[in-house]
Formats: C-alpha cells, structure tokens, sequence
C-alpha cells in the first residue's frame, strides 16, 4: 500500500472518530436540555409571562429546529421534515431564513403540544444519529462547525429556560418550587471588599478568528486597546451592599440615575431587585427553589444596566469597560459557581488575594460597554450571520457567565449582551474607579 494511501485512509479514519466524538457531545447536550426541564409539569411548558420569556415547550423546539435548518435540511439527503409548519413556528428571528413567527405570541401556541414537541425532538436527534454517523465526505468540516454552533447555541438555551422558568414561576403567588434538591447554600461570608491595581498598557482583546477551541463570531477578531490604568473590586456587590444603596434612598434620588434610567425607575416603580419581597420579618426573594430569605453574603442578582451604573454613582465608583473586565479575568480564577454546581443561584465566594475573584459564574456582570462590533468583524456568512451582528445597537455588555451557565460554555472573552433595562437574567455587577 503506498505511503499516499495509507495517509488517505488514516485521515478517513481521525474523521470519523472526530463525528462519533461530536454525537457523543451532542446526545450529552440534548440530555442536559431535557434534564432542565424534567421538574417541570406541563401546565409550566406554556406559559409566556412577558415578551421576553419564553414558554419551555418553544425553547425544547427552537433547538431542534436549529440542528433541522441549518445541518439536516442543507446536509441530510434523505431527510423528511415532521411537520413543515415548524420552520415557521420555531425560526426565532433568522428572517434571511424565513419569516419568523412574532417573539411576543410564543404563549399563544397551545398546538403542537408538549408531546408533539418532543416527537419532533426526537426526530431530529434521530436524524442528527444518521448524519452524524454517516456524513458526507465533502462537506464534513462545515457539518463538525455547525454542530459546535448548534451545541454553543443550545446551551446558551438552557441557561435561558432556567431563567424563563425561575420568571415564569415568579407570576405565581404561591411561590411554586421549580426543585426542592437543589445545593444548599452555604454560610459563608463574602471577603472584604478590596481595589486590584491594573497599570495602562496596550492591550490585546477578543479571540484570534481561527484560534483553537470555539468563539462566537462577536468575540473576533482579537485587536489592540489601550487601557488607562484603572482598579477593579475583589468581587461582586452583594445583596447586603445593594440594600445599603436602598436603604439610603437609591430609588428615589434621580440624582444617581441615568434619564432613561430615572424613567425607568417612576414607570415600572421598581423599589429594588427583581424578584425580591417585603414582609414583616425582613426581605425574601424568589429562587428555583422557592421564596427563601435573602443571602446578605451572595451577590445581588436581577438588577439592570440602570440600577448596576446608579448603585456605582452612588459608591462613588463606575462599572469596568469590558475591556477592563477582560483584562482582569485572564489572570483570575476560571472556576466558579456554575450550573453543575447545582446551586442555580448566587452564593458568597471565597477570598482572593492575587487577581479578582468570581470572575466566572454566580452572576453575569455589567459593564459599562455598549455592544458594537469589534475592528474588523465580520459576520458569518448566509443566515447565521443574524447570530449576533444585527442586535449590535441598544444593548449593553455583560461577561462571565452565571450560576445556571454551562462551565465549559465560558471564557474570559464571551460578550453576553442584554438591554439597559432587562432584569430577569442572573445579571450583577462589581465596581472599578480611574486611577
């Protein structure tokens, strides 16, 4: 056999093992999914509680239809859609796809069912098993990229659904438990709050557009910053802080808000964070695991852009460009507080003297970033170049991920991105200053 063959066939060979790898990743993220929503009865997979929640039955759907449009429909000769009314019901907003159905309506869809749901669920994993086991040789390279968008993508749903659910159950005045197992909290009190020095220098952000290991397109291409020297808190601003910041009349001062912020504040009468209750014993929140007192030592949660920049103005601080959070996480801790910690909501963390800690996971942190493109970035081509680039106007920056985000989902260079005034994301915030 000559030296050529042999190559040839060896390269055949690390192609398959690298799909059966993939199918293994991808049964593993679709058992995840379905983990998340197993404590659920069907009356909860329905429910829409505002326009920027999703019912659980549209999240188990939309990522099915995700794996059908953009590798079984282009890559799988012989595959039969279940029902073709689903490419419309479940294209979320890829209009060079097609015409997506209206975002606020999702609650409105009462057929197919829950069950129907999850045949088509099934059905795509079965025909995702056959591409995958099989596929074809000439265009193996963009299936393997798509499915490592389509998993990315998928878990960016799954820390969706736990937050859409945690609202969804909030509507309810009897405070239902989503999981009573869930990770007790533990006593453990939050560090002191200390100031970590970081010098001016030219600075290197975002990811290499072909570097090892996966990136969304918005975080390339990798560009140098100068940053002026600035400090960064040792942590989060915990519950206990942000009651301070109520306490001393934070929500009636327009003083420390921004205008679109102050009118935020008067219209929707927000006294403080989303999911917080007063009663006669002191404060309580609303958790996956039912209404419990707030942990004074854990970060607050659920706050905006608005009350995360008025609480700095108070302190006499500002929130960290995202260029200066970036900086600040390559040298810090990369574990954290994660959804396989199974807490599902923030906890107080550990000390750290060296680099600033909880950098990663607990709760997503505001910067003071808008979300714009990188120099340089160029979108994916055909539909998937609607992933991110078209929201890149009216939003704001948060980075490093939260308690119900996948770990290995993480990186110091992942841009999350939400509206100024959006509170039901596990989103907080830590403070920086000029020096």
């Amino acid at each position: 056999m000559s030296l050529l063959v042999e190559r040839k066939r060896d390269s055949a060979f690390e192609e398959i093992q690298h799909t059966k790898e993939w199918l293994r990743s991808y049964q593993r993220v679709r058992a995840a999914t379905e983990a998340l929503c197993a404590p659920l009865c069907k009356e909860d997979y329905v429910v829409q509680s505002m326009a920027d929640v999703s019912p659980p039955k549209w999240h188990i759907a939309h990522v099915s239809w995700f794996f059908e449009a953009f590798l079984l429909t282009p890559f799988h000769a012989s595959y039969c859609p279940l029902d073709s009314a689903y490419d419309f019901l479940f294209n979320s907003y890829y209009e060079t796809h097609g015409t997506p159905f209206p975002r606020p309506h999702r609650g409105l869809i009462s057929r197919p069912t829950v069950d129907d749901v999850y045949r088509y669920r099934a059905h795509i994993d079965n025909a995702m098993v056959e591409l995958l086991s099989n596929p074809p040789a000439e265009h193996v390279n963009d299936i393997l990229h798509r499915v490592e968008l389509g998993l990315n993508h998928e878990q960016q749903h799954q820390e969706l659904l736990a937050m859409d659910i945690k609202h969804i159950l909030s509507q309810n005045p009897l405070f239902p438990v989503y999981r009573s197992d869930l990770s007790p909290a533990s006593d453990q009190q939050a560090e002191p709050l200390r100031w970590h020095d970081f010098a001016a220098d030219v600075r290197y952000i975002g990811r290499e557009v072909h570097a090892d290991g996966f990136a969304f397109d918005n975080e390339t291409p990798r560009h140098r910053q100068f940053v002026e020297a600035f400090q960064l808190s040792s942590r989060p601003v915990t519950n206990a802080e942000f009651l301070a910041f109520m306490q001393a009349g934070g929500y009636e001062h327009p003083d420390y808000w921004l205008s679109d912020g102050w009118q935020t504040v008067k219209q929707a009468g927000w006294k403080a964070p989303l999911y917080w209750v007063k009663r006669d014993d002191g404060w309580y929140h609303m958790t996956l695991g039912g209404l419990v007192p707030v942990d004074w030592q854990a970060p607050v949660s659920h706050v905006s852009f608005y009350e995360a920049d008025a609480f700095a103005c108070w302190a006499g601080a500002r929130l960290p460009t995202e260029a200066e959070w970036e900086v600040a996480a390559r040298e810090a801790n990369s574990e954290g507080n994660f959804i396989e910690q199974d807490y599902l909501r923030p906890v107080a963390g550990g000390v750290s003297e060296d680099a600033p800690g909880q950098m990663f996971g607990d709760v997503w942190e505001w910067t003071g970033s808008a979300y714009r493109p990188y120099p340089g970035f160029k979108p994916l081509p055909g539909s998937l170049g609607e992933y991110n680039g078209k929201f890149m106007s009216g939003q704001m920056v948060l980075r490093g991920g939260c308690c119900a985000t996948p770990q290995a989902h993480i990186r110091a260079t992942y841009r999350n991105f939400f509206p100024p005034h959006a509170r039901w994301a596990f989103s907080g915030f830590r403070l920086a200053k000029d020096v």
